[in-house]
């Protein structure tokens, strides 16, 4: 099994659109930690604020099945559009941020709507980019960026322990 952690984002209803998601992403797997809900400012566009989480994930699938079986149909289930403004408002966004401790993309580590829910799960955590903790990225991060905690988006998530039914 794998482990993958995922950050989810949304800015169209996004008090449902992100639940939602957990809940499909429960279907294809088991989500084994979940963070709040955080809200900032949209980035690259005046579109309206996200609401960002991040979720430890347990999959059978390689990161490429992951991406194609369970990410991209759900973001499809939900109505998420791909345009070339990859800064357009979506549904729902997933991406995979670390699979099995290995960095998905090194651009992951300067996104406070990534770091700071991941620094929220996992708080002994290394940032695999420049090896110092995630508590210290979340923090530097965190002076620069508007964001505010919503735990009320997800709450009906805590203690709440989810596996796939298959």
């Amino acid at each position: 099994m794998h482990q993958v952690y995922l950050s989810l984002g949304s800015n169209i209803e996004p008090e449902i659109n992100l639940p939602r998601a957990i809940e499909l992403l429960a279907k294809h797997g088991e989500v084994l930690k979940l963070s709040s809900a955080w809200e900032s400012a949209a980035v690259g566009s005046d579109g309206p604020n996200y609401l960002n989480a991040c979720a430890l994930f347990l999959t059978p699938l390689s990161i490429v099945e992951l991406k194609a079986q369970v990410i991209h149909p759900i973001e499809a289930k939900l109505g998420r559009k791909r345009t070339a403004d990859k800064y357009a408002p979506r549904t729902i966004d997933i991406d995979a941020v670390l699979f099995d401790d290995q960095s998905c993309h090194d651009k992951f580590w300067k996104l406070a709507f990534v770091v700071i829910p991941l620094a929220e799960i996992n708080p002994q955590l290394q940032n695999p980019v420049n090896h110092e903790s995630i508590i210290e990225t979340a923090a530097g991060l965190r002076q620069n960026v508007w964001m505010e905690v919503h735990p009320e988006v997800l709450d009906r998530f805590d203690g709440y322990h989810f596996r796939s039914q298959n």
